[in-house]
């Protein structure tokens, strides 16, 4: 194959997932906004099958490895891991064989739940493309990223990929699943999601990983359960479509206890969250947005228990110093919460937060910028 001497840039968002949470591996639908926090990878493309990973944060060493339709992972948690991801997608179902070189570099916390991981896996994917002279429509490599994502050991949903690659500057997305589609929603210019870390580590590649597939497990075994009294698919799409809320539990009683019951539960009012939280959003309607925040980090909690005591803890302080409503944000166990405030109100939580969380911490050891106002950012690009 004949060499490219061509060099460009590509630029990947995390995500701050305002409500919706783990809702998309069950197909149901999700409101998160791409961030101005992204991962750079600096390409040269080289002439040969070979990907050369050269990270700027000294945590993380080089990794190299050769394209092929099945790559071999590295060790169980190994940050190359994502590139390989995205690279055993791109040179499996589109024949790349034009590997690159790239230095990489990130303002995302790893372990955060802003979704870092997907960045690296959106980017090395669109690295690839682009040294191939591969093109493929937005929402088709999104949920291609998804898919290949899994290579990591993670039973993930679809959103993360979606956001990072469709987000759209000033606006939340609500992205629905089964078949993968978006809708841009304008965020009101007097809000503000503040978003605050909760000094835990919540590594999906890592300790929280066999919590996170257990949950996606008891989810598929609970919907199995409950559509076996009604007919319908084992889907909670299906389910809900053909059933109300009220009846939907009703049946979940009968036919569930424990942890399952409790499963269902957040799954089927979670995703009624998210339509209420588009129709608030759309009316502008703060408060209410605010409310059902409140109600998904409650949910969370005791239904899903995913929260941890220090997300708790933000999540109160939060309000207490003037937010609408807050709630953990991505998957739980750590990580950071998201905070609906007004523009008069954002900097008093943001110092509430820094005197009654932080500071008696003794600071913020494992992110140099623990607290930070989102700002909704356009989706992964290519940059020449």
């Amino acid at each position: 194959m004949a060499p490219l001497a061509r060099e460009f840039t590509v630029r990947a968002p995390g995500r701050v997932n305002l409500i919706g949470e783990h809702t998309d591996y069950n197909d149901l639908p999700v409101l998160p906004m791409a961030l101005q926090r992204d991962t750079t990878l600096r390409v040269r493309v080289r002439d040969d099958a070979r990907v050369v990973l050269r990270n700027a944060d000294p945590r993380f060493g080089p990794r190299a490895f050769e394209l092929a339709p099945r790559i071999e992972p590295f060790g169980q948690g190994d940050w190359g891991n994502y590139a390989k991801a995205a690279a055993q997608i791109v040179a499996g179902e589109l024949d790349a064989r034009r590997g690159f070189e790239a230095e990489v570099e990130s303002d995302l916390p790893a372990a955060a739940g802003l979704s870092s991981s997907s960045a690296l896996v959106v980017a090395c994917g669109l690295a690839l493309l682009a040294a191939n002279d591969l093109e493929i429509d937005a929402l088709p490599f999104a949920a291609s990223m998804a898919r290949g994502e899994r290579y990591v050991g993670t039973n993930s949903g679809g959103m993360d990929q979606a956001i990072c690659v469709a987000g759209r500057r000033g606006h939340a997305l609500k992205i629905d699943f089964a078949p993968l589609r978006v809708e841009a929603i304008p965020v009101p210019g007097d809000w503000r999601f503040v978003i605050a870390h909760s000094l835990v580590l919540a590594d999906k590649s890592g300790a929280a990983r066999a919590a996170y597939n257990q949950r996606r497990a008891e989810c598929a075994d609970a919907v199995k359960r409950v559509a076996a009294s009604t007919g319908a698919p084992a889907t909670y799409p299906s389910l809900i479509a053909a059933h109300s809320a009220g009846e939907l539990l009703a049946r979940a009683a009968a036919a569930l206890d424990g942890k399952l019951l409790a499963r269902f539960r957040h799954e089927v009012t979670e995703a009624a969250r998210v339509l209420a939280a588009r129709a608030a959003l759309l009316a502008c309607d703060a408060t209410r947005f605010g409310e059902l925040m409140d109600a998904s980090h409650a949910s969370l909690a005791a239904d899903y228990e995913v929260s941890h005591p220090a997300l708790d803890e933000l999540c109160d302080l939060a309000r207490a110093h003037g937010a609408l409503g807050a709630r953990l944000t991505g998957a739980g166990f750590g990580g950071c919460i998201v905070a609906l405030c007004t523009r008069a109100s954002a900097e008093r939580v943001l110092a509430g937060l820094q005197r009654d969380f932080y500071a008696v911490r003794g600071g913020a050891a494992i992110t140099r910028e623990p607290v930070l106002v989102a700002e909704a950012s356009d989706g992964a690009r290519v940059l020449r």
